[in-house]
């Protein structure tokens, strides 16, 4: 059983993360005398009312098992309320695991949580390829802290094998939906103790954060998760930077003495829970401001991506680190929400198709060899933006060549490596599988060729 707010605090008051800080333990450690945290993907924190234990957050379908069995080891008395914080499956997809122990529990979760399983029950094959490039082929980067969750948790996440099409439902069956939907807010008695429900758009727009106020507790959701904040995924809908950045103004007012975020460690100490808020909520509004100035002064979307950076002492912070998502990501969901999808460039308005394209500058260039040697020469300069879109154009003018493809897999093999964010070297890793695939087809091929 760890001491996570001792370690919480010396993270934070040295500014220096030595050891992970998103840990997957799938271990209960008590915070106060009725109040615990299993440390999974995502976190359950259990609150014991005396009238019944209170559950904030089910964690992922293959996790769920571990937390209600360490929850029953802690606490006899029942899970009365489950109580979401936001719809995402490493949030709910453990609430199985309860039902089939405390089958009447009552759901607690934003009215918006249910349309949320609707769509991903219409867009479950799209969901599960999103999954499968953005948790998978990271298993090579055993010792980086990434994500919202520890690096193993990735891996339980992403498939052994990562053809998408293999995997099951995206939504695991028998997941619950809310039996109390709740609005902008709601008060909860739940023996002694008072919970308030608070709606607010960042991350998603079903989330909800939770506070205790007779003990100063706030339960964050995906609000906190000890790394810059999620608003800029580049494979999923809308996010709300700047509802969020208010969202933990609101916290920070409220003058909490304990927040327990469902990634990353609980924090105690009403100064130190504000100085972190407070400084995400500010990265996030310096962002969207910025972001948005640009645009009202008339900028493109190519010119902020490549113009707007945040301070590298703010992204070194152990709880705005990019490790997961980034703030070039967020930059193009600012836009996105404020100014459309088309980013002011002409020709992309209703471009030609990429292999159209590839094989008229493939042409120019003297053949699609030519690009990649192009690619590899700018990879070597660590040019690996320029390199990557040079190997693009000679795979698409070539969709068929091996040796091209050998080539772009391993230029995109070294982009990964190069990047600090779990979403970019989830997609860096695809993009590489995806050209392996056609060597190894290739192989195939020749294989058969050869015995016939």
């Amino acid at each position: 059983m760890a001491d996570l707010l001792d370690l919480s605090a010396r993270i934070i008051d040295s500014g220096v993360a030595d050891v992970p800080v998103n840990r997957v333990t799938q271990e209960l450690s008590e915070l106060r005398d009725n109040l615990a945290i299993v440390e999974s993907f995502s976190h359950c924190a259990v609150l014991d009312t005396g009238d019944g234990l209170v559950a904030f957050d089910a964690s992922a379908g293959n996790t769920g098992r571990a937390v209600v069995e360490q929850i029953r080891r802690w606490r006899i008395h029942d899970v009365s309320h489950l109580m979401y914080t936001h719809g995402h499956l490493d949030h709910v997809g453990g609430s199985r695991e309860f039902a089939a122990v405390w089958p009447n529990v009552n759901v607690v979760g934003h009215h918006n949580v249910a349309r949320r399983f609707d769509r991903y029950a219409y867009t479950s094959d799209w969901n599960v390829e999103i999954n499968a490039r953005q948790f998978g082929g990271i298993r090579a980067d055993k010792n980086l802290n990434v994500g919202p969750g520890t690096q193993d948790a990735a891996d339980d996440l992403a498939p052994a094998d990562t053809d998408p099409r293999k995997w099951r439902s995206f939504l695991p069956i028998g997941t619950l939906r809310p039996t109390i939907e709740v609005g902008d807010e709601a008060t909860f008695s739940i023996g002694t103790t008072r919970i308030d429900a608070r709606h607010a758009r960042g991350e998603t727009d079903d989330h909800l954060w939770y506070w205790l106020p007779d003990s100063r507790t706030i339960m964050s959701g995906d609000f906190l998760i000890w790394n810059f904040p999620n608003a800029g995924n580049p494979q999923k809908v809308q996010r709300y930077p700047g509802e969020w950045a208010t969202a933990l103004r609101s916290m920070a007012a409220a003058e909490p003495d304990l927040i327990v975020p469902a990634h990353g460690l609980p924090i105690a100490g009403t100064q130190r829970i504000q100085l972190v808020l407070n400084e995400v909520a500010t990265a996030l509004e310096w962002l969207v401001a910025t972001v948005v100035g640009l645009m009202n002064d008339g900028a493109t979307l190519n010119t902020i991506i490549h113009e707007v950076t945040l301070p590298s002492d703010t992204l070194a912070k152990p709880y705005l680190r990019p490790l997961y998502d980034e703030p070039e990501f967020v930059i193009r969901n600012i836009w996105r929400m404020y100014g459309g999808w088309w980013d002011k460039a002409p020709s992309r308005l209703k471009p030609s198709r990429d292999e159209t394209l590839a094989s008229a500058i493939a042409a120019l260039a003297g053949g699609p060899a030519s690009l990649m040697d192009a690619a590899q020469a700018a990879a070597d300069a660590n040019d690996l933006r320029l390199a990557c879109h040079l190997a693009d154009f000679a795979g698409w003018a070539a969709p068929d060549d091996p040796e091209i493809h050998e080539r772009r897999a391993a230029i995109y093999l070294v982009r990964r490596q190069h990047e600090p964010s779990l979403m970019s070297k989830g997609i860096f890793a695809a993009a590489a599988r995806e050209s392996q695939a056609i060597v190894d087809a290739s192989l195939g091929a020749d294989t058969d060729e050869h015995k016939g």
